[in-house]
């Protein structure tokens, strides 16, 4: 059987180290280049090929999102699986909208993202047990999807920023983005979530069973 050839894209050093460790002791697999940022996974991808990308979400720079969508159009063979510590299904269709195949979580089992690659590899889609029963558990509660699974990925983000203090200001330096594009999104998720102002929202993460931050 051919060697799928792959690529990790992570901004942890020891990470992308363990993902090759674990993936070229097996012999399906054979890692050709590791990379931190999403501007160079899409380089890799351009002048490699590979089979699969491993794409991680929160990249500093071009963020695993759009990077997915850049490779998807300069090596359009390469299948892309995004791996997150993200288990909020927004992610995953977020993902999987802009071009990726797959998506399993941090907390997945090798054997889960060994079946993943080969599944992606084959041109086949691969949503992780850890999301499908998160949308099963919606689909069994017969509830309309509420204001936290109406958020955009950015929109998720962006609440994660809010968690951590930071300013508007401070997070559109960071996403490279203006702060009115910040400010518009903030609108939008108390809008979303039904709530009246920023104290409201800090207040609402906090009390909220939903994990924003794995």
């Amino acid at each position: 059987m051919k060697e799928i050839t792959i690529i990790i894209t992570d901004d942890h050093h020891l990470v992308r180290e363990a993902w090759s460790l674990i993936l070229n002791n097996n012999s399906q697999f054979k890692v050709i280049a590791e990379c931190g940022s999403g501007e160079e996974a899409i380089e890799k991808a351009k002048d490699l090929r590979p089979n699969v990308v491993i794409m991680d979400i929160n990249l500093p720079g071009i963020n695993g999102i759009e990077a997915t969508e850049k490779i998807r159009k300069y090596s359009p063979a390469s299948k892309i699986l995004a791996i997150s510590s993200h288990a909020h299904p927004s992610y995953a269709r977020k993902m999987m909208q802009k071009g990726a195949f797959g998506y399993v979580t941090k907390t997945s089992s090798c054997e889960e993202m060994f079946k993943a690659i080969r599944e992606v590899n084959a041109g086949k889609r691969y949503i992780c047990n850890e999301i499908k029963n998160i949308l099963s558990g919606q689909l069994l509660n017969d509830r309309e999807p509420n204001g936290i699974n109406c958020l955009s990925c950015r929109e998720i983000e962006i609440i994660e920023f809010v968690k951590k203090g930071n300013t508007s200001k401070e997070i559109a330096s960071l996403l490279n983005v203006s702060i009115k594009t910040i400010e518009a999104h903030r609108y939008n998720i108390l809008k979303k979530l039904n709530l009246k102002n920023t104290m409201s929202l800090i207040h609402f993460i906090h009390n909220s069973q939903v994990s924003f931050i794995n």
